[in-house]
Protein backbone atom coordinates (compact mmCIF):
# COMPACT_ATOMS: atom_id res chain seq x y z
CA UNK A 1 0.00 0.00 0.00
CA UNK A 2 1.20 3.52 -0.83
CA UNK A 3 1.58 5.17 2.04
CA UNK A 4 4.08 7.59 3.95
CA UNK A 5 4.48 6.54 7.27
CA UNK A 6 5.11 10.44 9.21
CA UNK A 7 6.54 10.08 13.32
CA UNK A 8 4.28 12.39 15.68
CA UNK A 9 5.47 14.83 16.75
CA UNK A 10 3.57 16.05 20.02
CA UNK A 11 2.00 19.92 19.29
CA UNK A 12 3.37 22.00 22.62
CA UNK A 13 0.89 22.96 24.81
CA UNK A 14 -1.97 21.29 23.51
CA UNK A 15 -3.07 20.10 26.76
CA UNK A 16 -2.96 22.85 29.97
CA UNK A 17 -5.02 23.03 33.15
CA UNK A 18 -7.14 25.72 33.78
CA UNK A 19 -7.35 26.84 37.29
CA UNK A 20 -10.93 28.36 38.98
CA UNK A 21 -13.03 26.15 37.10
CA UNK A 22 -14.81 23.19 38.93
CA UNK A 23 -13.60 20.33 36.84
CA UNK A 24 -16.23 17.08 36.57
CA UNK A 25 -16.10 14.61 39.11
CA UNK A 26 -16.13 11.31 38.75
CA UNK A 27 -19.57 9.80 38.40
CA UNK A 28 -21.11 6.46 36.94
CA UNK A 29 -23.88 6.17 39.19
CA UNK A 30 -26.91 6.14 36.51
CA UNK A 31 -28.85 7.73 39.02
CA UNK A 32 -26.36 11.01 39.98
CA UNK A 33 -25.17 13.79 37.70
CA UNK A 34 -21.59 15.92 38.11
CA UNK A 35 -21.80 18.73 40.53
CA UNK A 36 -22.15 21.64 38.54
CA UNK A 37 -24.35 24.34 38.25
CA UNK A 38 -27.71 23.25 36.54
CA UNK A 39 -29.10 26.27 34.40
CA UNK A 40 -32.82 25.71 33.05
CA UNK A 41 -32.61 24.52 29.48
CA UNK A 42 -34.46 27.72 28.34
CA UNK A 43 -30.85 29.79 29.27
CA UNK A 44 -29.01 26.91 27.78
CA UNK A 45 -30.62 27.48 24.58
CA UNK A 46 -30.06 31.16 24.62
CA UNK A 47 -26.28 31.07 25.56
CA UNK A 48 -25.25 27.74 23.33
CA UNK A 49 -25.03 29.46 19.51
CA UNK A 50 -22.80 32.63 20.57
CA UNK A 51 -21.26 34.49 17.38
CA UNK A 52 -17.89 34.74 19.58
CA UNK A 53 -17.76 30.94 19.09
CA UNK A 54 -17.91 30.32 23.48
CA UNK A 55 -20.21 28.16 24.70
CA UNK A 56 -20.50 29.27 28.54
CA UNK A 57 -16.38 29.47 29.39
CA UNK A 58 -16.30 26.55 26.85
CA UNK A 59 -14.64 27.32 23.08
CA UNK A 60 -12.99 30.23 21.68
CA UNK A 61 -9.84 30.26 20.01
CA UNK A 62 -6.49 29.73 21.34
CA UNK A 63 -3.94 29.20 18.36
CA UNK A 64 -1.19 30.84 17.49
CA UNK A 65 -0.98 34.18 15.55
CA UNK A 66 -0.55 33.30 12.38
CA UNK A 67 -4.30 31.09 12.18
CA UNK A 68 -6.05 33.81 13.39
CA UNK A 69 -6.41 35.66 9.84
CA UNK A 70 -7.08 31.89 8.39
CA UNK A 71 -10.01 31.18 10.84
CA UNK A 72 -11.61 34.50 10.29
CA UNK A 73 -11.34 34.48 7.23
CA UNK A 74 -13.22 31.22 8.00
CA UNK A 75 -15.66 32.73 10.06
CA UNK A 76 -16.83 35.21 7.60
CA UNK A 77 -17.46 32.90 4.63
CA UNK A 78 -19.38 30.32 6.88
CA UNK A 79 -21.37 33.46 8.15
CA UNK A 80 -22.35 34.33 4.60
CA UNK A 81 -23.53 30.91 3.47
CA UNK A 82 -26.12 30.95 6.20
CA UNK A 83 -27.57 33.51 4.40
CA UNK A 84 -26.77 32.49 1.10
CA UNK A 85 -29.85 30.55 -0.38
CA UNK A 86 -27.87 29.46 -3.61
CA UNK A 87 -25.38 27.51 -1.32
CA UNK A 88 -28.16 25.98 0.70
CA UNK A 89 -30.12 24.89 -2.33
CA UNK A 90 -27.12 23.18 -3.79
CA UNK A 91 -26.39 22.35 -0.52
CA UNK A 92 -30.12 20.33 -0.30
CA UNK A 93 -30.12 18.80 -3.37
CA UNK A 94 -26.65 17.48 -3.01
CA UNK A 95 -27.56 15.78 0.36
CA UNK A 96 -30.79 14.59 -1.61
CA UNK A 97 -29.72 13.38 -5.00
CA UNK A 98 -25.95 12.41 -3.54
CA UNK A 99 -26.22 11.68 -0.01
CA UNK A 100 -29.76 9.99 0.02
CA UNK A 101 -30.94 12.35 2.77
CA UNK A 102 -33.31 12.14 4.65
CA UNK A 103 -32.05 8.90 6.32
CA UNK A 104 -34.92 6.59 7.68
CA UNK A 105 -36.03 7.15 11.44
CA UNK A 106 -36.82 2.92 11.69
CA UNK A 107 -38.92 1.41 14.46
CA UNK A 108 -36.98 -1.08 15.97
CA UNK A 109 -39.71 -3.62 16.90
CA UNK A 110 -37.96 -6.78 17.78
CA UNK A 111 -35.45 -4.54 20.03
CA UNK A 112 -38.56 -2.72 21.39
CA UNK A 113 -39.88 -6.35 22.30
CA UNK A 114 -36.68 -7.43 23.88
CA UNK A 115 -37.40 -4.39 26.29
CA UNK A 116 -40.50 -5.21 27.34
CA UNK A 117 -41.43 -5.89 31.13
CA UNK A 118 -43.41 -8.78 31.86
CA UNK A 119 -46.97 -7.01 31.83
CA UNK A 120 -45.55 -6.20 28.01
CA UNK A 121 -44.86 -2.58 28.97
CA UNK A 122 -41.94 -0.92 27.64
CA UNK A 123 -40.56 1.70 25.40
CA UNK A 124 -40.72 2.37 21.80
CA UNK A 125 -37.18 2.23 20.76
CA UNK A 126 -36.46 3.96 16.74
CA UNK A 127 -33.01 4.15 15.08
CA UNK A 128 -32.38 7.32 13.29
CA UNK A 129 -30.43 4.66 10.19
CA UNK A 130 -26.90 7.43 9.30
CA UNK A 131 -25.71 3.87 8.34
CA UNK A 132 -28.17 3.86 5.09
CA UNK A 133 -26.36 7.49 4.08
CA UNK A 134 -23.57 7.12 1.06
CA UNK A 135 -20.31 5.83 2.83
CA UNK A 136 -21.98 4.16 5.27
CA UNK A 137 -22.31 7.22 7.96
CA UNK A 138 -23.18 10.14 9.30
CA UNK A 139 -19.82 11.70 7.63
CA UNK A 140 -21.15 12.87 4.43
CA UNK A 141 -22.91 15.74 5.43
CA UNK A 142 -20.05 17.76 7.15
CA UNK A 143 -17.89 16.46 4.32
CA UNK A 144 -20.16 17.67 1.83
CA UNK A 145 -20.77 21.50 2.96
CA UNK A 146 -17.59 21.94 3.73
CA UNK A 147 -16.01 20.62 0.21
CA UNK A 148 -18.29 23.09 -0.94
CA UNK A 149 -17.40 26.22 1.41
CA UNK A 150 -13.64 25.41 -0.37
CA UNK A 151 -15.14 25.49 -3.63
CA UNK A 152 -16.57 28.99 -2.69
CA UNK A 153 -13.11 29.82 -0.86
CA UNK A 154 -10.92 28.95 -4.58
CA UNK A 155 -9.36 26.00 -2.53
CA UNK A 156 -8.24 23.34 -4.79
CA UNK A 157 -6.85 20.63 -2.07
CA UNK A 158 -8.29 19.45 1.00
CA UNK A 159 -6.33 17.98 4.28
CA UNK A 160 -7.83 16.42 6.74
CA UNK A 161 -7.49 13.78 9.46
CA UNK A 162 -9.61 10.33 10.13
CA UNK A 163 -10.11 7.80 12.70
CA UNK A 164 -12.17 4.70 11.81
CA UNK A 165 -12.33 6.12 8.33
CA UNK A 166 -15.73 7.02 7.78
CA UNK A 167 -14.83 10.89 7.24
CA UNK A 168 -11.63 9.99 5.18
CA UNK A 169 -14.04 7.72 2.79
CA UNK A 170 -16.66 10.90 2.84
CA UNK A 171 -14.17 13.14 2.11
CA UNK A 172 -12.16 11.66 -0.37
CA UNK A 173 -15.45 11.13 -2.26
CA UNK A 174 -16.46 14.42 -1.91
CA UNK A 175 -13.10 15.19 -3.20
CA UNK A 176 -13.77 13.26 -6.24
CA UNK A 177 -17.02 15.01 -6.54
CA UNK A 178 -15.81 18.43 -6.73
CA UNK A 179 -12.33 17.52 -8.62
CA UNK A 180 -10.27 18.67 -5.24
CA UNK A 181 -6.75 17.30 -4.35
CA UNK A 182 -7.37 15.38 -0.91
CA UNK A 183 -4.73 14.08 1.72
CA UNK A 184 -5.97 12.46 4.50
CA UNK A 185 -4.00 11.50 7.47
CA UNK A 186 -4.97 8.43 9.37
CA UNK A 187 -3.33 6.54 12.54
CA UNK A 188 -1.30 3.25 12.31
CA UNK A 189 -3.60 1.79 14.72
CA UNK A 190 -6.79 2.88 13.14
CA UNK A 191 -5.43 1.74 10.17
CA UNK A 192 -4.59 -1.82 11.12
CA UNK A 193 -8.11 -2.00 12.47
CA UNK A 194 -9.77 -0.88 9.24
CA UNK A 195 -7.24 -1.15 6.49
CA UNK A 196 -10.51 -1.79 4.01
CA UNK A 197 -11.25 2.26 4.55
CA UNK A 198 -7.68 3.05 3.66
CA UNK A 199 -8.05 1.46 0.60
CA UNK A 200 -11.72 3.01 -0.13
CA UNK A 201 -9.99 6.33 0.47
CA UNK A 202 -6.86 5.66 -2.18
CA UNK A 203 -9.81 3.96 -4.80
CA UNK A 204 -11.36 7.19 -4.59
CA UNK A 205 -8.14 9.38 -5.72
CA UNK A 206 -6.99 10.55 -2.09
CA UNK A 207 -3.04 10.38 -1.01
CA UNK A 208 -3.74 8.72 2.47
CA UNK A 209 -0.18 8.98 4.90
CA UNK A 210 0.25 7.42 8.20
CA UNK A 211 1.26 8.52 11.14
CA UNK A 212 2.62 6.96 14.69
CA UNK A 213 -0.51 6.07 16.78
CA UNK A 214 -4.46 7.03 16.94
CA UNK A 215 -6.45 9.81 15.36
CA UNK A 216 -5.40 12.63 18.24
CA UNK A 217 -1.71 11.84 16.37
CA UNK A 218 -3.26 12.11 12.83
CA UNK A 219 -5.22 15.30 13.95
CA UNK A 220 -1.81 17.07 14.93
CA UNK A 221 -0.14 16.48 11.97
CA UNK A 222 -3.02 16.75 9.72
CA UNK A 223 -3.01 20.65 11.15
CA UNK A 224 0.41 20.91 11.11
CA UNK A 225 0.30 19.91 7.24
CA UNK A 226 -2.48 22.56 6.74
CA UNK A 227 -0.31 25.39 9.04
CA UNK A 228 2.57 25.13 6.24
CA UNK A 229 0.18 25.06 3.22
CA UNK A 230 -2.09 28.04 4.32
CA UNK A 231 -2.49 29.82 1.06
CA UNK A 232 -2.93 26.79 -0.89
CA UNK A 233 -5.53 24.34 1.12
CA UNK A 234 -8.21 24.24 3.08
CA UNK A 235 -8.90 21.99 6.11
CA UNK A 236 -11.79 19.78 6.34
CA UNK A 237 -12.57 19.13 10.08
CA UNK A 238 -13.88 15.67 10.97
CA UNK A 239 -15.07 17.26 14.35
CA UNK A 240 -17.04 19.73 16.27
CA UNK A 241 -13.06 20.10 18.34
CA UNK A 242 -10.82 23.07 17.54
CA UNK A 243 -10.67 26.49 17.21
CA UNK A 244 -14.06 29.00 16.53
CA UNK A 245 -15.59 28.88 14.21
CA UNK A 246 -14.52 25.01 13.47
CA UNK A 247 -17.28 23.75 16.54
CA UNK A 248 -20.28 25.84 15.30
CA UNK A 249 -19.22 25.35 11.53
CA UNK A 250 -19.46 21.48 11.66
CA UNK A 251 -22.41 21.02 14.43
CA UNK A 252 -24.40 23.45 12.09
CA UNK A 253 -23.76 20.99 8.82
CA UNK A 254 -24.64 17.89 11.17
CA UNK A 255 -27.88 19.19 12.41
CA UNK A 256 -29.46 17.97 9.62
CA UNK A 257 -29.87 14.66 11.93
CA UNK A 258 -31.85 16.44 14.61
CA UNK A 259 -33.90 18.63 12.06
CA UNK A 260 -34.86 15.28 10.10
CA UNK A 261 -35.66 13.73 13.47
CA UNK A 262 -38.05 16.08 14.74
CA UNK A 263 -39.82 16.09 11.52
CA UNK A 264 -40.36 12.18 11.34
CA UNK A 265 -41.11 11.96 14.84
CA UNK A 266 -44.09 14.25 13.99
CA UNK A 267 -45.29 12.37 10.98
CA UNK A 268 -44.78 9.06 12.89
CA UNK A 269 -46.35 9.75 16.34
CA UNK A 270 -47.14 13.25 16.43
CA UNK A 271 -44.52 14.47 18.88
CA UNK A 272 -41.35 14.72 20.12
CA UNK A 273 -39.08 12.40 20.89
CA UNK A 274 -38.65 11.78 24.72
CA UNK A 275 -35.17 10.54 24.99
CA UNK A 276 -32.60 11.29 22.62
CA UNK A 277 -29.41 8.61 22.81
CA UNK A 278 -25.85 8.80 21.05
CA UNK A 279 -22.51 7.93 21.32
CA UNK A 280 -20.24 10.44 22.59
CA UNK A 281 -16.45 10.04 20.65
CA UNK A 282 -15.46 14.23 19.98
CA UNK A 283 -19.08 15.03 20.03
CA UNK A 284 -20.38 15.03 16.92
CA UNK A 285 -22.82 12.59 15.97
CA UNK A 286 -24.55 13.41 18.97
CA UNK A 287 -24.53 17.45 18.47
CA UNK A 288 -26.07 16.54 15.30
CA UNK A 289 -28.72 14.53 16.71
CA UNK A 290 -28.92 16.76 20.35
CA UNK A 291 -28.97 20.56 18.93
CA UNK A 292 -32.18 20.90 17.72
CA UNK A 293 -33.67 19.68 20.57
CA UNK A 294 -31.48 21.35 23.12
CA UNK A 295 -34.30 24.53 23.94
CA UNK A 296 -37.41 21.23 24.57
CA UNK A 297 -36.94 20.99 28.22
CA UNK A 298 -39.02 17.38 28.06
CA UNK A 299 -36.81 16.19 25.56
CA UNK A 300 -33.77 14.12 27.25
CA UNK A 301 -30.32 13.85 25.75
CA UNK A 302 -28.06 11.16 27.02
CA UNK A 303 -24.20 10.75 25.50
CA UNK A 304 -22.18 7.39 25.94
CA UNK A 305 -18.62 7.41 26.26
CA UNK A 306 -16.40 4.73 25.76
CA UNK A 307 -15.50 2.87 29.05
CA UNK A 308 -12.32 0.74 27.45
CA UNK A 309 -11.93 -2.75 29.73
CA UNK A 310 -13.94 -1.70 32.53
CA UNK A 311 -14.96 1.08 34.70
CA UNK A 312 -12.63 1.46 37.48
CA UNK A 313 -10.38 4.81 37.13
CA UNK A 314 -7.49 3.13 36.72
CA UNK A 315 -8.21 1.48 33.39
CA UNK A 316 -7.73 2.99 30.08
CA UNK A 317 -10.63 4.31 28.33
CA UNK A 318 -12.25 7.22 26.37
CA UNK A 319 -14.54 9.34 29.09
CA UNK A 320 -13.36 12.34 29.03
CA UNK A 321 -16.99 14.63 29.61
CA UNK A 322 -17.71 11.70 32.45
CA UNK A 323 -13.80 11.46 33.82
CA UNK A 324 -12.01 14.46 32.08
CA UNK A 325 -11.33 17.88 33.80
CA UNK A 326 -11.26 21.47 31.95
CA UNK A 327 -8.26 22.71 29.76
CA UNK A 328 -7.18 23.71 26.66
CA UNK A 329 -6.90 21.48 23.11
CA UNK A 330 -6.71 21.89 19.94
CA UNK A 331 -7.41 25.65 20.38
CA UNK A 332 -10.42 25.75 22.41
CA UNK A 333 -11.25 25.28 26.22
CA UNK A 334 -13.35 21.46 27.12
CA UNK A 335 -13.25 18.82 28.55
CA UNK A 336 -10.09 16.76 28.53
CA UNK A 337 -8.23 13.50 29.61
CA UNK A 338 -5.36 15.05 31.33
CA UNK A 339 -3.07 14.52 34.14
CA UNK A 340 -2.05 16.95 36.82
CA UNK A 341 0.43 18.69 34.43
CA UNK A 342 -1.62 19.52 31.76
CA UNK A 343 -0.21 16.03 29.35
CA UNK A 344 -2.82 14.32 27.30
CA UNK A 345 -3.58 10.83 28.75
CA UNK A 346 -3.83 7.95 26.22
CA UNK A 347 -7.40 6.91 25.31
CA UNK A 348 -8.65 3.50 24.80
CA UNK A 349 -11.82 1.77 23.48
CA UNK A 350 -12.89 -1.23 20.79
CA UNK A 351 -14.37 1.84 19.04
CA UNK A 352 -11.76 3.73 17.16
CA UNK A 353 -14.00 6.62 16.78
CA UNK A 354 -14.48 6.80 20.36
CA UNK A 355 -10.76 7.22 21.23
CA UNK A 356 -9.99 11.00 21.51
CA UNK A 357 -8.59 12.76 24.72
CA UNK A 358 -11.30 15.72 23.47
CA UNK A 359 -14.47 16.75 23.02
CA UNK A 360 -16.72 19.51 21.71
CA UNK A 361 -16.86 22.51 23.71
CA UNK A 362 -20.77 22.93 23.04
CA UNK A 363 -20.95 19.29 24.50
CA UNK A 364 -18.86 20.27 27.10
CA UNK A 365 -21.33 23.63 27.96
CA UNK A 366 -24.27 21.61 27.98
CA UNK A 367 -22.68 18.58 30.31
CA UNK A 368 -21.84 21.30 32.63
CA UNK A 369 -25.35 22.92 33.02
CA UNK A 370 -26.54 19.76 33.16
CA UNK A 371 -28.53 19.86 30.18
CA UNK A 372 -27.17 16.94 28.91
CA UNK A 373 -26.57 13.42 30.76
CA UNK A 374 -23.44 11.29 30.11
CA UNK A 375 -22.91 7.77 31.25
CA UNK A 376 -20.30 5.09 30.65
CA UNK A 377 -20.32 1.43 28.09
CA UNK A 378 -16.95 -0.47 28.73
CA UNK A 379 -15.97 -2.30 25.68
CA UNK A 380 -17.70 -6.03 26.70
CA UNK A 381 -20.96 -4.43 26.97
CA UNK A 382 -20.78 -2.76 23.30
CA UNK A 383 -19.67 -6.02 21.59
CA UNK A 384 -22.67 -7.78 23.44
CA UNK A 385 -24.99 -4.86 21.93
CA UNK A 386 -23.71 -5.08 18.69
CA UNK A 387 -24.68 -8.68 18.54
CA UNK A 388 -27.91 -8.31 19.98
CA UNK A 389 -28.58 -6.00 17.40
CA UNK A 390 -27.67 -8.21 14.66
CA UNK A 391 -29.57 -10.95 15.89
CA UNK A 392 -32.81 -9.43 16.61
CA UNK A 393 -33.42 -6.40 13.80
CA UNK A 394 -30.71 -7.82 11.03
CA UNK A 395 -28.63 -4.25 11.11
CA UNK A 396 -24.63 -4.30 11.41
CA UNK A 397 -24.24 -0.90 13.65
CA UNK A 398 -20.93 0.51 14.14
CA UNK A 399 -19.18 -0.58 17.37
CA UNK A 400 -19.33 3.59 18.43
CA UNK A 401 -23.53 3.02 17.44
CA UNK A 402 -23.38 0.04 19.86
CA UNK A 403 -22.00 1.86 22.65
CA UNK A 404 -25.41 4.35 22.62
CA UNK A 405 -27.33 0.31 21.58
CA UNK A 406 -26.00 -0.61 24.96
CA UNK A 407 -26.98 1.91 27.28
CA UNK A 408 -30.71 0.34 26.46
CA UNK A 409 -30.05 -2.05 28.88
CA UNK A 410 -29.87 0.29 31.61
CA UNK A 411 -32.24 2.80 30.35
CA UNK A 412 -35.34 1.07 29.46
CA UNK A 413 -36.15 -0.29 32.59
CA UNK A 414 -36.10 3.23 34.12
CA UNK A 415 -38.60 4.52 31.38
CA UNK A 416 -42.62 4.65 31.43
CA UNK A 417 -44.28 2.82 28.91
CA UNK A 418 -44.46 4.17 25.65
CA UNK A 419 -41.73 6.77 26.04
CA UNK A 420 -40.39 7.25 22.97
CA UNK A 421 -36.26 6.82 22.44
CA UNK A 422 -34.54 7.32 19.51
CA UNK A 423 -30.70 6.21 19.01
CA UNK A 424 -28.56 7.61 16.84
CA UNK A 425 -27.09 4.86 14.68
CA UNK A 426 -23.94 6.69 13.25
CA UNK A 427 -22.70 4.50 10.96
CA UNK A 428 -23.06 0.69 9.70
CA UNK A 429 -20.44 -2.03 11.23
CA UNK A 430 -20.00 -4.20 8.48
CA UNK A 431 -16.14 -3.52 8.89
CA UNK A 432 -15.99 -4.28 12.51
CA UNK A 433 -17.29 -8.23 11.88
CA UNK A 434 -14.03 -8.60 12.44
CA UNK A 435 -12.94 -7.21 15.52
CA UNK A 436 -16.03 -8.41 17.46
CA UNK A 437 -15.58 -11.72 16.42
CA UNK A 438 -11.63 -11.92 17.48
CA UNK A 439 -12.63 -10.25 21.04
Amino acid sequence: MACNIIRMISLPCVGQVVQGLEPVTLNTNLKLRSRVCIKKPSTVAKEQTPTSGKFGTFGGKFVAELLIAPLEKLEAEFNSILEDHEFKEELETTLRDYVGRETPLYHAQNLTNHYKNINGEGPEIYLKREDLGHGGSYKMSNAIAQALLAKRMSQKSIITATSAGNHGVAAAAVCAKYSLDCTIFIGTKDMDRKPSNVQRMEMLGAQVKLVDGNFQAAVSESTRSWIENLETSYYLAATAVGPHPIPTMVREFYSVIGKETRKQAMEKWGGMPDVLLACVGTGCNALGLFHEFIGDESVRMIGIEGGGVGTNTNDLHSSTLVRGEVGVFHGAMCYLLQDGDGQIIRTESVASGLEFPGVSPELSFLKHTGRMECYIINDQEALDAYKRLCHLEGIFPALETAHALAYLEKLCPTLPHGTKVVVNCSGTGYDDVNVVLNM
